[in-house]
């Protein structure tokens, strides 16, 4: 790992998936600031209208000609990781080689918490490769942001008939915010002291999903429960969705990951780069009634 350098700060900053929860927020974060962005997504009618914002024409992390474009002229990049796919290191490589490329300085990369050649959770697994990219060209700065799961993401492991299922035993998550992240990643782009280092980015707390569905039985003044389920019947409980083999894995292996404790490091990093301390599941389901609409 490099050491940490003193860089100037960036001059302008594009931001992948700016129409999604995490690179819209950071986005509105950095034109608030008076930074000057370049909006990347596949769509452009779908990026936000911000003030010192140029929305890109459309490019996907596959096509590397078009990322190449798009990127043009920005000396920092913020990549949020593709959709989850088959081909997904693939396409993470691409839109870095298009970056460096696209005269790109510095890559802050959202990785995912634990990630690790032989992580429990498959995607875990492409984020470490993906890292290793980044870290492997030469004279690039890099920042890797390694968010645990989505606060959003346990109301909806919910299904409608209140009953959170998987193969995650008594383990416990240390689930952050889509804000807390995006306050993180601002701080990061922002600075100028950040090179070189890979950053945990947690809730303050670590909960069960038996706690999740407490939490949420609270709210929707409805019975909540989780479900412990083995391996077998996870696959089998997931069989009729119709999705492909590596997704169905990726799904199960999340649950497991819970299950082993690899989910559950608690950082202080939200605190320390932003001087607030990251929301709870409480705080949030509070704040956000859209999340357990689905069993209300």
């Amino acid at each position: 790992m490099s050491q940490p350098s003193a860089s100037a700060a960036p001059s302008v900053v594009a931001v992948t998936g700016a129409s999604g929860q995490v690179g819209g927020r950071v986005a509105r974060r950095l034109a608030a600031s008076g930074l000057a962005t370049r909006l990347v997504g596949r769509d452009p009618a779908r990026l936000p209208e911000l003030p010192g914002a140029v929305r890109a024409d459309p490019a996907e992390y596959g096509d590397g000609e078009a990322m190449r474009r798009a990127l043009d002229g920005a000396d920092t990049l913020f990549l949020v990781s593709a959709r989850e796919s088959a081909d997904r290191v693939r396409e993470h490589r691409s839109a870095v080689d298009a970056a460096v490329a696209a005269g790109v300085r510095r890559i802050v990369y959202l990785s995912f918490l634990g990630a690790a050649p032989g992580a429990t959770f498959t995607f875990a697994r492409d984020h470490w490769h993906t890292e290793r990219h980044i870290a492997g060209v030469p004279g690039l700065s890099y920042t890797f942001l390694r968010d645990s799961f989505y606060l959003a993401a346990l109301p909806a492991m919910a299904g409608r008939d209140g009953v959170i299922r998987g193969p995650a035993g008594n383990g416990r998550v240390s689930a952050v915010a889509h804000d807390d992240i995006a306050d993180v990643a601002a701080e990061v782009l922002l600075g100028t002291s950040h090179d070189g280092l890979s950053y945990d980015v947690t809730g303050r707390e670590a909960i069960g999903l038996a706690d999740a569905a407490e939490a949420l039985s609270r709210v929707t003044g409805r019975t909540v429960r989780y479900l412990p389920e083995t391996r077998e019947e996870a696959y089998a409980s997931r069989d009729g969705y119709g999705a492909a083999d590596w997704e169905v894995t990726g799904w199960v292996t999340s649950y497991e990951a819970i299950a082993t404790g690899e989910l559950s490091t608690i950082a202080d990093t939200v605190r320390r780069l932003t001087g607030h301390e990251p929301v709870t599941l409480a705080e949030y389901l509070e704040h956000h009634p859209e999340a357990y609409a689905h069993l209300m």
